[in-house]
């Protein structure tokens, strides 16, 4: 069982920065890779941004590459999002979720291969 804590959202105006954080309680978090989602009201959730087990593979959305940055850091059990360059568009609750994985090539961008999630933290965008 692996149980997923994020921080770090909040209101911020266009063209600010956030860093969002996903705490994990996994004892072997480096075998899950971890991926952020997100979800705006009345809409379905996407996917933002995906990291492997080791960090060494990253994949984006279209929407988000070159403004986020996805990491983590496996002696702490934990993984951000930096946002940069926020935009309204960019307003919804931000989801970390982990997806045990064998080998390091693996970056999960479909939600419903994830194994775990946390309960999201909201990012406000004003313009």
């Amino acid at each position: 069982q692996v149980q997923l804590a994020e921080s770090g959202g909040g209101l911020v105006q266009t063209g600010d920065s956030l860093r969002l954080s996903c705490a994990a309680s996994a004892r072997s978090f480096s075998s899950y890779a971890m991926s952020w989602f997100r979800q705006a009201p009345g809409k379905e959730r996407d996917f933002v941004a995906a990291i492997s087990v080791s960090g060494s593979n990253t994949h984006y959305a279209d929407s988000v590459k070159g403004r986020f940055t996805i990491s983590r850091d496996n002696a702490k059990n934990m993984a951000y999002l930096q946002m940069n360059s926020l935009k309204p568009e960019d307003t919804a609750v931000y989801y970390c979720a982990a997806r045990y994985a064998s080998s390091d090539w693996l970056v999960p961008v479909r939600a419903e291969d994830m194994d775990y999630w946390g309960e999201g933290t909201l990012v406000t965008v004003s313009s």
